[in-house]
């Protein structure tokens, strides 16, 4: 392994324990912050992730306008996709989210925190995520893909507005700065989030850690001779990747991806010892396992068809200002949504613990 991609590996899994660690202490969660603004009339948490796609988006955009990052080597801005896959996918991936009770980047920081539950999600999802990337749900994906896919000459923010007569720099920062200035007025307009420090500190490192990404990914590990793929935080595919390199890493490379998911379990569980949180819990009922185990499934194959989870599409493929990505994160929204309200309404297990830690 040469020195570029170990400096790579090292800076994720740097980026993961961070994560790890802050996610633990905040409770950074989409459903979490979905179930209590719609659900409980909370809507803290889900400022706290309007924050951080806000500063996602201005630090990934700087990174990229400084020649620090080349986000269209990313695969959010391709300019084949198809829009079917990509929302259907993110329904399943934010329904499956609602009955597992957390995303998979979420069930890695319980884990760590020693919630047994959450090792069947990761898991199961892992399980998933593989068999609809290379097993056999992979040839059903791909006929989907290839029926339904187009090629478009236009598919950023950026590039759609530049059709209207601004060169690419100056659509760039309007893009950004537009989208940015709304998330922030969003997050801000509530009282009772401007009194929560911790959660805006949230807000803005995780923002920063998908910058941090795209910035060690594409800029600290270019390399002409040994190229490693530009990308940032994202958790359906390292996932399953880091597991089947437990399994079977002889023959295997390390990556950013399967550092970064060490890194968040790890900074998880010495967060939790260092701060007496680490709790042993498991399921309270086989269907509550069963229930769980369907969904970290739906959040396995969903994220694979939508190119990413919460995290992955909804605040590192925003952060390029694909369209691609806003379509997937409408589909994991409307997803989660559904799951939440509605005759689609997931319902509570009477005897399932209460909240984000019951993954």
């Amino acid at each position: 392994m040469d020195s570029s991609a170990a400096l790579v590996i090292v800076a994720g899994l740097a980026i993961g324990v961070v994560y790890g660690a802050v996610g633990l202490l905040s409770g950074f969660c989409l459903m979490s912050s979905m179930r209590g603004w719609l659900a409980e009339g909370d809507g803290r948490l889900v400022r706290t992730y309007a924050l951080a796609i806000a500063v996602a988006i201005a630090a990934s955009q700087f990174l990229a306008g400084n020649g620090m990052a080349d986000l269209g080597k990313s695969i959010y801005l391709q300019q084949t996709f198809s829009v079917p896959v990509l929302f259907f996918g993110g329904l399943l991936f934010g329904y499956g989210m609602v009955l597992s009770n957390g995303c998979g980047s979420r069930a890695l920081v319980l884990l760590g925190r020693g919630n047994l539950r959450s090792f069947v999600v990761v898991t199961v999802l892992a399980i998933a995520a593989q068999m609809t990337l290379k097993g056999l749900i992979a040839p059903a994906r791909i006929a989907l893909v290839q029926a339904s896919q187009t090629t478009v000459s236009v598919n950023s923010l950026p590039s759609l507005l530049a059709r209207l007569g601004p060169t690419e720099a100056l659509s760039r920062t309007l893009a950004a700065a537009a989208l940015v200035l709304v998330l922030i007025l969003f997050a801000f307009a509530h009282p009772m989030f401007r009194r929560s420090q911790g959660q805006i500190a949230t807000g803005i490192i995780v923002g920063l850690l998908v910058a941090a990404g795209w910035f060690v990914t594409g800029y600290l590990g270019a390399d002409d001779f040994n190229p490693v793929p530009v990308t940032s935080l994202t958790f359906i595919a390292p996932i399953a990747d880091g597991l089947q390199y437990a399994m079977l890493s002889t023959g295997l490379t390390l990556n950013f991806g399967i550092a970064t998911v060490a890194g968040v379990f790890a900074g998880s569980l010495v967060t939790a010892l260092a701060t007496g949180r680490f709790k042993l819990e498991g399921y309270s009922s086989p269907r509550h396992m069963l229930r769980s185990g369907c969904g970290a499934a739906l959040m396995g194959i969903g994220g694979v068809m939508a190119f990413g989870c919460s995290i992955g599409q909804g605040l590192t493929g925003v952060s390029t200002l694909a369209l691609g990505s806003f379509v997937a994160l409408a589909g994991i929204l409307l997803g989660t949504t559904a799951g939440l309200r509605g005759v689609l309404r997931v319902q509570p297990l009477k005897a399932a613990g209460a909240g984000s830690s019951a993954a």
